[in-house]
């Protein structure tokens, strides 16, 4: 599944030691199949119909459930996650963040702020950071470590937003907040349209921004992971940082084509992350990210209570 889904997350996951690295197989597998069926798709492919999103969406939560509870699903990929379950302290509130990502494109959901932005990324790619996090070890009460690690996923996701803009409207979606869209003076559902790609290349610009900051928080994170996976991740994250600045070099023709990294390249970051790996020494950024996993997470908030 990883090797159809994702060449990226396929080529840094060979990093990993071998029992790591089935692990992060086992998640991956899980996030790619419920991807797959909130969207009606396989394999991260075209989207199919949206009718009955709320059905599939049931689908998805009762399997978790089922996985969790140390059941058969009749599903693999659900079946692996109960199997990473019985190996790890990843934990079904863990895997309900998640699923809340796939819930709000279910109810056709759009963001107004950039809080709001970074609260959908936090669903669909922060928490699954924070899942990998403890994958690799990571103590469910590192609290420092495992924002760092959603800080990852939240940069992931901002590239993967800036790159498929495109795919995203003619999919119907749009994760641009309306906020940046009225100050850009671009009227719903209009920013695709060849008389703003100006104003969307500062947007996009505005996003790998965005992801930078969060990926430079991540590095202190990973100072605290093994060898391998610090090596992993490091890698992952100049691989989609990447992503990120081939979309802001190309400006206004960033989707005319779909912006990939290509083979010698990766090999060149997987490089470069090694020698980063083993120095282990990362810079601390001017100033840590605005928003953080603190601010989105249903777990953290039920164990603060009311305020």
């Amino acid at each position: 599944m990883i090797a159809d889904g994702s060449k990226s997350f396929a080529a840094a996951s060979a990093l990993f030691d071998k029992p790591t690295r089935e692990k992060v197989w086992l998640l991956y597998a899980w996030c790619r199949r419920c991807d797959d069926i909130a969207d009606a798709q396989e394999l991260g492919g075209e989207l199919g119909g949206q009718a009955d999103a709320d059905k599939r969406l049931t689908s998805i939560k009762l399997l978790t459930r089922r996985a969790f509870e140390r059941l058969p699903t009749a599903d693999p990929a659900f079946d692996a996650l109960g199997q990473l379950a019985r190996e790890t302290l990843v934990n079904e509130a863990m895997a309900s963040d998640v699923i809340a990502g796939f819930a709000l494109d279910a109810a056709d959901w759009r963001p107004r702020s950039e809080k709001d932005l970074l609260q959908y990324c936090y669903h669909v790619a922060g928490a699954v950071g924070v899942m990998m996090g403890v994958v690799m070890g990571v103590p469910v009460d590192d609290a420092e470590t495992l924002d760092r690690a959603c800080d990852l996923g939240l940069a992931f996701q901002l590239n993967n937003i800036a790159r498929d803009l495109q795919e995203d409207d003619a999919a119907g979606r749009c994760y641009l907040p309306v906020e940046w869209l009225t100050e850009a003076d671009i009227p719903p559902g209009q920013h695709m349209k060849p008389a703003y790609r100006a104003k969307l290349a500062e947007m996009a610009g505005q996003l790998v921004a965005l992801a930078q900051q969060h990926e430079a928080a991540a590095r202190l994170g990973a100072k605290a992971l093994p060898l391998r996976s610090r090596w992993a991740v490091l890698a992952a994250a100049r691989i989609y940082g990447a992503i990120g600045r081939k979309v802001r070099q190309r400006g206004p023709a960033a989707w005319d084509h779909r912006v990939v990294v290509s083979r010698p390249a990766k090999l060149r970051h997987v490089a470069a992350a090694l020698a980063e790996a083993l120095f282990n020494t990362p810079r601390k950024p001017a100033a840590m990210p605005r928003w953080s996993r603190r601010d989105f997470s249903s777990q953290l908030a039920e164990r603060a209570g009311p305020a």
